[in-house]
């Protein structure tokens, strides 16, 4: 346990970022998934609508410091090409 008051912050802060990293990393993979599940459906409407949703999404999480700019960018990338392909 932290035995400076430094280190009992450095805790609390850790505890709360990662609290904060989790919601957003389960959110990231659901969106991914949606995507991946009407691709599966071939319906390319629906498809289509949550593309729009995951990349809005992905590129929100970069702005938050989520996920770097290159890693969305490469998400995104990969699912539009997946989308296109339809």
């Amino acid at each position: 346990m932290a035995n400076h008051k430094s280190a009992e912050k450095r805790a609390r802060q850790t505890g709360i970022k990662t609290e904060r990293n989790r919601f957003y990393k389960t959110r990231i993979k659901n969106v991914v998934k949606n995507v991946l599940a009407a691709i599966e459906t071939a319906d390319k409407d629906k498809a289509v609508e949550a593309m729009k949703t995951a990349n809005k999404y992905l590129h929100h999480c970069v702005s938050k410091g989520i996920l770097k700019k290159a890693n969305a960018s490469r998400k995104v990338s990969r699912l539009q090409v997946k989308v296109n392909a339809l």
